[in-house]
Protein backbone atom coordinates (compact mmCIF):
# COMPACT_ATOMS: atom_id res chain seq x y z
CA UNK A 1 0.00 0.00 0.00
CA UNK A 2 1.14 3.46 -0.71
CA UNK A 3 1.91 5.97 1.96
CA UNK A 4 0.78 8.84 -0.19
CA UNK A 5 -2.28 10.79 0.75
CA UNK A 6 -5.58 10.15 -0.96
CA UNK A 7 -8.13 12.92 -1.09
CA UNK A 8 -11.90 12.77 -0.90
CA UNK A 9 -14.39 15.47 -0.13
CA UNK A 10 -16.90 13.59 1.98
CA UNK A 11 -17.33 10.45 4.05
CA UNK A 12 -18.06 7.42 1.87
CA UNK A 13 -20.47 4.55 2.48
CA UNK A 14 -17.51 2.32 3.32
CA UNK A 15 -16.30 4.88 5.86
CA UNK A 16 -19.68 4.85 7.57
CA UNK A 17 -19.63 1.04 7.64
CA UNK A 18 -16.19 1.07 9.23
CA UNK A 19 -17.20 3.58 11.92
CA UNK A 20 -20.45 1.71 12.59
CA UNK A 21 -18.49 -1.52 12.88
CA UNK A 22 -16.05 -0.04 15.39
CA UNK A 23 -18.87 1.45 17.46
CA UNK A 24 -21.14 -1.59 17.57
CA UNK A 25 -18.38 -3.99 18.57
CA UNK A 26 -17.16 -1.96 21.53
CA UNK A 27 -20.73 -1.13 22.57
CA UNK A 28 -21.73 -4.79 22.79
CA UNK A 29 -18.49 -5.76 24.48
CA UNK A 30 -18.90 -3.11 27.15
CA UNK A 31 -22.62 -3.67 27.59
CA UNK A 32 -21.77 -7.24 28.57
CA UNK A 33 -19.02 -6.06 30.89
CA UNK A 34 -21.15 -3.36 32.46
CA UNK A 35 -24.16 -5.49 33.27
CA UNK A 36 -21.76 -7.83 35.04
CA UNK A 37 -20.13 -4.96 36.92
CA UNK A 38 -23.52 -3.53 37.93
CA UNK A 39 -24.72 -6.96 39.05
CA UNK A 40 -21.48 -7.46 41.00
CA UNK A 41 -22.25 -4.30 42.92
CA UNK A 42 -25.97 -4.90 43.41
CA UNK A 43 -26.74 -8.65 43.56
CA UNK A 44 -23.83 -11.09 43.11
CA UNK A 45 -22.46 -10.68 46.63
CA UNK A 46 -25.79 -11.80 48.05
CA UNK A 47 -26.58 -14.54 45.53
CA UNK A 48 -23.18 -16.13 44.89
CA UNK A 49 -20.72 -15.11 47.61
CA UNK A 50 -22.88 -14.60 50.73
CA UNK A 51 -21.42 -17.51 52.78
CA UNK A 52 -18.07 -15.67 52.78
CA UNK A 53 -19.62 -12.97 54.96
CA UNK A 54 -20.51 -15.38 57.77
CA UNK A 55 -17.17 -14.91 59.55
CA UNK A 56 -15.92 -11.82 57.71
CA UNK A 57 -18.63 -9.21 57.13
CA UNK A 58 -18.15 -7.44 53.84
CA UNK A 59 -15.92 -10.14 52.34
CA UNK A 60 -18.74 -11.23 50.03
CA UNK A 61 -18.83 -7.81 48.37
CA UNK A 62 -15.04 -7.66 48.09
CA UNK A 63 -14.94 -11.05 46.33
CA UNK A 64 -17.81 -9.97 44.11
CA UNK A 65 -15.74 -6.95 43.04
CA UNK A 66 -12.71 -9.20 42.55
CA UNK A 67 -14.70 -11.29 40.07
CA UNK A 68 -15.12 -8.13 37.98
CA UNK A 69 -11.37 -7.71 37.68
CA UNK A 70 -10.37 -11.31 37.04
CA UNK A 71 -11.54 -11.20 33.43
CA UNK A 72 -9.03 -8.44 32.65
CA UNK A 73 -6.18 -10.82 33.46
CA UNK A 74 -7.23 -12.97 30.49
CA UNK A 75 -7.68 -10.19 27.96
CA UNK A 76 -4.00 -10.14 26.88
CA UNK A 77 -4.16 -13.91 26.35
CA UNK A 78 -7.33 -13.50 24.31
CA UNK A 79 -5.66 -10.82 22.19
CA UNK A 80 -2.66 -13.07 21.46
CA UNK A 81 -4.77 -16.14 20.63
CA UNK A 82 -7.23 -14.19 18.49
CA UNK A 83 -4.38 -12.60 16.57
CA UNK A 84 -2.68 -15.94 15.94
CA UNK A 85 -5.85 -17.77 14.85
CA UNK A 86 -6.99 -14.77 12.84
CA UNK A 87 -3.94 -15.21 10.64
CA UNK A 88 -4.92 -18.84 10.00
CA UNK A 89 -8.71 -18.87 9.68
CA UNK A 90 -9.33 -15.24 8.81
CA UNK A 91 -10.28 -12.08 10.71
CA UNK A 92 -13.96 -12.32 9.87
CA UNK A 93 -14.18 -15.82 11.33
CA UNK A 94 -12.42 -14.73 14.53
CA UNK A 95 -14.65 -11.66 14.93
CA UNK A 96 -17.72 -13.88 14.64
CA UNK A 97 -16.25 -16.46 17.04
CA UNK A 98 -15.32 -13.93 19.72
CA UNK A 99 -18.67 -12.17 19.37
CA UNK A 100 -20.52 -15.47 19.83
CA UNK A 101 -18.27 -16.49 22.73
CA UNK A 102 -18.95 -13.21 24.50
CA UNK A 103 -22.70 -13.47 23.94
CA UNK A 104 -22.86 -17.13 25.00
CA UNK A 105 -20.91 -16.60 28.23
CA UNK A 106 -23.03 -13.54 29.10
CA UNK A 107 -26.31 -15.36 28.38
CA UNK A 108 -25.21 -18.36 30.46
CA UNK A 109 -24.66 -16.07 33.45
CA UNK A 110 -28.32 -15.13 33.01
CA UNK A 111 -29.42 -18.73 33.64
CA UNK A 112 -26.76 -19.71 36.18
CA UNK A 113 -28.14 -21.20 39.43
CA UNK A 114 -27.27 -19.43 42.67
CA UNK A 115 -25.30 -20.63 45.70
CA UNK A 116 -28.50 -21.67 47.45
CA UNK A 117 -29.33 -23.94 44.51
CA UNK A 118 -26.03 -25.64 43.65
CA UNK A 119 -23.62 -24.62 46.38
CA UNK A 120 -19.98 -23.85 45.69
CA UNK A 121 -20.38 -24.66 41.98
CA UNK A 122 -22.33 -21.41 41.57
CA UNK A 123 -19.45 -18.97 42.28
CA UNK A 124 -16.98 -21.24 40.46
CA UNK A 125 -19.08 -21.32 37.28
CA UNK A 126 -19.76 -17.59 37.55
CA UNK A 127 -16.01 -16.93 37.69
CA UNK A 128 -15.38 -19.26 34.73
CA UNK A 129 -17.95 -17.47 32.59
CA UNK A 130 -16.45 -14.13 33.60
CA UNK A 131 -13.04 -15.37 32.45
CA UNK A 132 -14.55 -16.38 29.09
CA UNK A 133 -15.95 -12.85 28.78
CA UNK A 134 -12.49 -11.42 29.24
CA UNK A 135 -10.83 -13.90 26.89
CA UNK A 136 -13.32 -13.29 24.08
CA UNK A 137 -12.99 -9.51 24.48
CA UNK A 138 -9.21 -9.67 24.00
CA UNK A 139 -8.07 -7.84 20.88
CA UNK A 140 -11.51 -6.32 20.20
CA UNK A 141 -10.52 -2.77 21.12
CA UNK A 142 -7.21 -2.80 19.28
CA UNK A 143 -8.80 -3.90 16.03
CA UNK A 144 -11.62 -1.38 16.32
CA UNK A 145 -9.25 1.47 17.16
CA UNK A 146 -6.99 0.80 14.19
CA UNK A 147 -9.95 0.27 11.89
CA UNK A 148 -11.19 3.77 12.66
CA UNK A 149 -7.89 5.67 12.85
CA UNK A 150 -6.10 4.18 9.86
CA UNK A 151 -8.95 5.07 7.53
CA UNK A 152 -9.48 8.58 8.82
CA UNK A 153 -8.33 11.74 7.09
CA UNK A 154 -5.04 12.77 8.71
CA UNK A 155 -6.70 15.85 10.21
CA UNK A 156 -9.64 13.82 11.57
CA UNK A 157 -7.93 10.85 13.21
CA UNK A 158 -8.80 11.96 16.72
CA UNK A 159 -12.48 12.45 15.88
CA UNK A 160 -12.82 9.21 13.93
CA UNK A 161 -10.85 7.35 16.57
CA UNK A 162 -13.34 8.48 19.19
CA UNK A 163 -16.01 6.20 17.68
CA UNK A 164 -14.71 2.97 19.26
CA UNK A 165 -14.15 5.01 22.43
CA UNK A 166 -17.77 6.11 22.74
CA UNK A 167 -18.80 2.46 22.64
CA UNK A 168 -17.88 2.48 26.35
CA UNK A 169 -20.36 5.15 27.50
CA UNK A 170 -22.95 3.91 24.96
CA UNK A 171 -22.64 0.42 26.43
CA UNK A 172 -22.96 1.89 29.92
CA UNK A 173 -26.06 3.88 28.94
CA UNK A 174 -27.62 0.78 27.39
CA UNK A 175 -26.80 -1.41 30.39
CA UNK A 176 -28.00 1.17 32.93
CA UNK A 177 -31.20 1.74 30.96
CA UNK A 178 -32.05 -1.96 30.91
CA UNK A 179 -31.27 -2.34 34.62
CA UNK A 180 -33.29 0.80 35.46
CA UNK A 181 -36.32 -0.48 33.52
CA UNK A 182 -36.13 -3.84 35.27
CA UNK A 183 -35.91 -2.18 38.69
CA UNK A 184 -38.75 0.23 37.93
CA UNK A 185 -41.13 -2.39 36.57
CA UNK A 186 -40.37 -5.25 38.94
CA UNK A 187 -39.37 -3.60 42.19
CA UNK A 188 -36.30 -4.42 44.27
CA UNK A 189 -37.56 -7.78 45.55
CA UNK A 190 -38.40 -9.26 42.15
CA UNK A 191 -35.29 -7.76 40.60
CA UNK A 192 -33.11 -9.54 43.15
CA UNK A 193 -35.11 -12.76 42.73
CA UNK A 194 -34.93 -13.06 38.93
CA UNK A 195 -35.10 -9.69 37.15
CA UNK A 196 -31.32 -9.19 37.22
CA UNK A 197 -31.04 -12.11 34.77
CA UNK A 198 -32.92 -10.36 31.96
CA UNK A 199 -30.11 -7.92 30.99
CA UNK A 200 -27.78 -10.88 30.55
CA UNK A 201 -30.25 -12.69 28.29
CA UNK A 202 -30.83 -9.55 26.21
CA UNK A 203 -27.19 -9.83 25.19
CA UNK A 204 -28.20 -12.57 22.74
CA UNK A 205 -30.22 -10.05 20.72
CA UNK A 206 -27.34 -7.58 20.72
CA UNK A 207 -24.95 -10.22 19.45
CA UNK A 208 -27.28 -10.92 16.50
CA UNK A 209 -27.40 -7.20 15.65
CA UNK A 210 -23.64 -6.92 16.04
CA UNK A 211 -23.03 -9.89 13.78
CA UNK A 212 -25.19 -8.41 11.01
CA UNK A 213 -23.36 -5.06 11.15
CA UNK A 214 -19.92 -6.63 11.44
CA UNK A 215 -20.65 -8.96 8.50
CA UNK A 216 -21.37 -5.95 6.30
CA UNK A 217 -18.03 -4.41 7.27
CA UNK A 218 -16.19 -7.67 6.68
CA UNK A 219 -17.38 -7.83 3.09
CA UNK A 220 -16.08 -4.36 2.19
CA UNK A 221 -12.72 -3.74 0.45
CA UNK A 222 -11.70 -1.56 3.41
CA UNK A 223 -12.11 -4.41 5.82
CA UNK A 224 -10.18 -6.82 3.54
CA UNK A 225 -7.36 -4.30 3.47
CA UNK A 226 -7.34 -4.24 7.27
CA UNK A 227 -7.38 -8.04 7.40
CA UNK A 228 -4.21 -8.07 5.31
CA UNK A 229 -2.65 -5.49 7.64
CA UNK A 230 -3.45 -7.58 10.64
CA UNK A 231 -1.62 -10.56 9.17
CA UNK A 232 1.40 -8.32 8.91
CA UNK A 233 1.26 -6.81 12.37
CA UNK A 234 -0.53 -9.04 14.87
CA UNK A 235 2.05 -11.72 15.59
CA UNK A 236 5.56 -10.35 16.16
CA UNK A 237 5.55 -10.10 19.94
CA UNK A 238 9.29 -10.65 20.17
CA UNK A 239 9.85 -7.77 17.75
CA UNK A 240 7.37 -5.62 19.65
CA UNK A 241 9.20 -5.92 22.96
CA UNK A 242 12.61 -5.74 21.31
CA UNK A 243 11.95 -2.41 19.63
CA UNK A 244 8.88 -0.85 21.29
CA UNK A 245 8.90 -1.83 24.96
CA UNK A 246 8.88 1.84 25.96
CA UNK A 247 5.74 2.51 23.92
CA UNK A 248 3.94 -0.52 25.40
CA UNK A 249 4.78 0.64 28.93
CA UNK A 250 3.68 4.20 28.18
CA UNK A 251 0.36 3.12 26.64
CA UNK A 252 -0.35 1.08 29.77
CA UNK A 253 0.54 3.96 32.09
CA UNK A 254 -1.49 6.46 30.07
CA UNK A 255 -4.65 4.34 30.43
CA UNK A 256 -4.62 3.34 34.10
CA UNK A 257 -5.96 6.62 35.51
CA UNK A 258 -8.84 6.92 33.06
CA UNK A 259 -9.76 3.26 33.37
CA UNK A 260 -9.80 3.36 37.17
CA UNK A 261 -11.91 6.53 37.36
CA UNK A 262 -14.20 5.16 34.66
CA UNK A 263 -14.92 2.10 36.74
CA UNK A 264 -16.14 4.28 39.57
CA UNK A 265 -18.94 5.40 37.26
CA UNK A 266 -19.30 1.98 35.64
CA UNK A 267 -19.64 -0.04 38.82
CA UNK A 268 -18.71 1.47 42.17
CA UNK A 269 -21.03 4.48 42.39
CA UNK A 270 -24.16 2.34 42.04
CA UNK A 271 -23.16 0.12 44.93
CA UNK A 272 -21.79 2.94 47.10
CA UNK A 273 -24.79 5.22 46.66
CA UNK A 274 -27.41 2.52 47.24
CA UNK A 275 -25.76 0.45 49.97
CA UNK A 276 -23.70 3.01 51.89
CA UNK A 277 -25.55 6.26 51.27
CA UNK A 278 -28.99 4.53 51.08
CA UNK A 279 -30.05 6.42 47.96
CA UNK A 280 -32.84 4.96 45.73
CA UNK A 281 -31.52 2.49 43.16
CA UNK A 282 -33.58 3.95 40.30
CA UNK A 283 -32.37 7.46 40.98
CA UNK A 284 -28.75 6.35 41.14
CA UNK A 285 -29.04 4.49 37.82
CA UNK A 286 -30.45 7.60 36.14
CA UNK A 287 -27.53 9.65 37.47
CA UNK A 288 -25.07 7.03 36.18
CA UNK A 289 -26.73 7.22 32.75
CA UNK A 290 -26.39 11.02 32.81
CA UNK A 291 -22.73 10.64 33.66
CA UNK A 292 -22.32 8.25 30.73
CA UNK A 293 -23.93 10.78 28.37
CA UNK A 294 -21.45 13.40 29.60
CA UNK A 295 -18.59 10.94 29.09
CA UNK A 296 -19.82 10.20 25.55
CA UNK A 297 -20.12 13.86 24.55
CA UNK A 298 -16.72 14.83 25.93
CA UNK A 299 -15.06 11.77 24.36
CA UNK A 300 -16.18 13.00 20.94
CA UNK A 301 -15.10 16.52 21.87
CA UNK A 302 -11.77 15.24 23.19
CA UNK A 303 -11.06 13.35 19.98
CA UNK A 304 -11.86 16.42 17.89
CA UNK A 305 -9.91 18.73 20.20
CA UNK A 306 -6.83 16.52 19.89
CA UNK A 307 -6.92 17.08 16.12
CA UNK A 308 -6.49 20.80 16.80
CA UNK A 309 -4.23 21.13 19.84
CA UNK A 310 -2.55 17.70 19.93
CA UNK A 311 -3.14 14.34 21.65
CA UNK A 312 -0.74 14.92 24.54
CA UNK A 313 -2.12 18.33 25.51
CA UNK A 314 -5.72 17.05 25.35
CA UNK A 315 -4.83 14.16 27.65
CA UNK A 316 -3.06 16.49 30.06
CA UNK A 317 -6.12 18.76 30.29
CA UNK A 318 -8.36 15.74 30.90
CA UNK A 319 -6.20 14.29 33.64
CA UNK A 320 -5.69 17.65 35.35
CA UNK A 321 -9.46 18.08 35.39
CA UNK A 322 -9.90 14.67 37.04
CA UNK A 323 -7.19 15.37 39.62
CA UNK A 324 -8.69 18.75 40.58
CA UNK A 325 -12.26 17.44 40.66
CA UNK A 326 -11.80 14.14 42.51
CA UNK A 327 -12.11 15.28 46.15
CA UNK A 328 -14.88 17.86 45.48
CA UNK A 329 -16.71 15.15 43.54
CA UNK A 330 -16.83 12.79 46.52
CA UNK A 331 -17.88 15.63 48.81
CA UNK A 332 -20.84 16.32 46.53
CA UNK A 333 -21.77 12.64 46.34
CA UNK A 334 -21.53 12.22 50.11
CA UNK A 335 -24.05 15.03 50.55
CA UNK A 336 -26.72 12.50 49.43
CA UNK A 337 -28.30 15.30 47.44
CA UNK A 338 -29.48 14.04 44.05
CA UNK A 339 -28.66 17.24 42.19
CA UNK A 340 -25.19 17.55 43.67
CA UNK A 341 -24.55 13.88 42.81
CA UNK A 342 -25.63 14.66 39.26
CA UNK A 343 -23.28 17.65 39.03
CA UNK A 344 -20.45 15.48 40.37
CA UNK A 345 -20.70 12.89 37.60
CA UNK A 346 -21.45 15.38 34.82
CA UNK A 347 -18.27 17.31 35.53
CA UNK A 348 -16.32 14.07 35.89
CA UNK A 349 -17.40 13.24 32.32
CA UNK A 350 -15.32 16.17 31.05
CA UNK A 351 -12.07 14.74 32.41
CA UNK A 352 -12.98 11.20 31.42
CA UNK A 353 -13.79 12.21 27.86
CA UNK A 354 -10.67 14.26 27.24
CA UNK A 355 -8.46 11.47 28.62
CA UNK A 356 -10.23 8.78 26.58
CA UNK A 357 -11.53 10.18 23.30
CA UNK A 358 -8.07 10.77 21.71
CA UNK A 359 -6.68 7.39 22.83
CA UNK A 360 -7.21 5.47 19.58
CA UNK A 361 -5.38 8.11 17.55
CA UNK A 362 -2.59 8.55 20.10
CA UNK A 363 -1.88 4.82 20.37
CA UNK A 364 -2.04 4.18 16.61
CA UNK A 365 0.41 7.00 15.95
CA UNK A 366 2.85 5.75 18.60
CA UNK A 367 3.58 2.37 16.94
CA UNK A 368 5.06 1.37 13.57
CA UNK A 369 2.83 -0.73 11.35
CA UNK A 370 4.75 -3.96 11.92
CA UNK A 371 3.80 -4.10 15.61
CA UNK A 372 0.88 -1.68 15.80
CA UNK A 373 -1.93 -4.18 16.36
CA UNK A 374 -0.03 -6.07 19.04
CA UNK A 375 1.26 -2.87 20.63
CA UNK A 376 -2.05 -1.07 21.05
CA UNK A 377 -3.91 -4.23 22.14
CA UNK A 378 -1.38 -5.35 24.73
CA UNK A 379 -0.75 -1.85 26.05
CA UNK A 380 -4.48 -1.25 26.42
CA UNK A 381 -5.00 -4.60 28.15
CA UNK A 382 -2.13 -4.03 30.59
CA UNK A 383 -3.44 -0.56 31.39
CA UNK A 384 -6.85 -2.04 32.15
CA UNK A 385 -5.30 -4.60 34.51
CA UNK A 386 -3.34 -1.91 36.37
CA UNK A 387 -6.21 0.58 36.32
CA UNK A 388 -9.84 -0.46 36.37
CA UNK A 389 -9.66 -4.23 36.78
CA UNK A 390 -9.61 -4.12 40.55
CA UNK A 391 -10.52 -0.47 41.12
CA UNK A 392 -13.99 -1.27 42.56
CA UNK A 393 -12.41 -3.90 44.85
CA UNK A 394 -9.72 -1.52 46.11
CA UNK A 395 -12.23 1.32 46.45
CA UNK A 396 -14.46 -0.89 48.59
CA UNK A 397 -11.48 -2.04 50.66
CA UNK A 398 -10.40 1.56 51.27
CA UNK A 399 -13.93 2.54 52.25
CA UNK A 400 -14.27 -0.41 54.64
CA UNK A 401 -10.94 0.31 56.32
CA UNK A 402 -10.89 4.11 56.41
CA UNK A 403 -14.64 4.83 56.53
CA UNK A 404 -13.77 7.92 54.46
CA UNK A 405 -14.57 8.27 50.77
CA UNK A 406 -11.71 10.74 50.43
CA UNK A 407 -9.32 7.80 50.57
CA UNK A 408 -10.81 6.60 47.27
CA UNK A 409 -10.34 10.07 45.81
CA UNK A 410 -6.66 10.07 46.81
CA UNK A 411 -6.22 6.61 45.27
CA UNK A 412 -7.67 7.91 41.98
CA UNK A 413 -5.53 11.06 42.10
CA UNK A 414 -2.38 8.97 42.43
CA UNK A 415 -3.32 6.88 39.39
CA UNK A 416 -4.16 9.99 37.36
CA UNK A 417 -0.81 11.53 38.31
CA UNK A 418 0.94 8.39 37.04
CA UNK A 419 -0.99 8.64 33.78
CA UNK A 420 -0.29 12.32 33.26
CA UNK A 421 3.42 11.67 33.73
CA UNK A 422 3.15 8.80 31.24
CA UNK A 423 1.46 10.86 28.53
CA UNK A 424 3.86 13.77 29.13
CA UNK A 425 6.76 11.46 28.22
CA UNK A 426 5.26 10.92 24.75
CA UNK A 427 6.55 13.10 21.94
CA UNK A 428 3.46 14.60 20.30
CA UNK A 429 2.59 12.13 17.48
CA UNK A 430 -0.30 14.00 15.85
CA UNK A 431 -0.08 13.73 12.08
CA UNK A 432 2.47 10.89 12.07
CA UNK A 433 2.37 8.99 8.78
CA UNK A 434 0.57 5.66 8.97
CA UNK A 435 1.22 3.01 6.39
CA UNK A 436 -2.32 2.86 5.00
CA UNK A 437 -3.46 5.40 2.43
CA UNK A 438 -4.33 8.61 4.16
CA UNK A 439 -6.78 11.37 3.42
CA UNK A 440 -5.59 14.94 3.36
CA UNK A 441 -8.94 16.67 3.10
CA UNK A 442 -11.46 16.87 5.89
CA UNK A 443 -14.28 14.36 5.49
Amino acid sequence: MSGTAVTRSKMSTEDRKVLAGTLVGTTIEWYDFFIYAQAAGLVFAQLYFKPLAADSPGLDQLISWASVGISFLFRPLGAIVAGHLGDRVGRKAMLVLTLIMMGASTALIGVLPTYVQIGVWAPLLLTLLRILQGFSAGGEWGGAALMAVEHAPTTKRGLWGSYPQIGVPVGLILASTVIFVMNATLGVEQYLAWGWRVPFLISVLLIVVGYIIRRAVAESPVFKELAERKRESSAPLVQLFRSNTKEVVLTALIFIGNNAVGYLLIAFFSSYATKTLKMPTGTVLVIVMAGAVSWLAFSMFGGSLSDRIGRVRTFQIGYLALIVWMIPMFLLIDSKNIWLFLIAVLVMGFGLGLSYGPMSALYAEMFPVEVRYSGVSIGYALGAILGGAFAPLLAQWLLDNTHWSGSIAIYMIVLCLISIVGVSLVKEPRGARLRVAEVSEQA
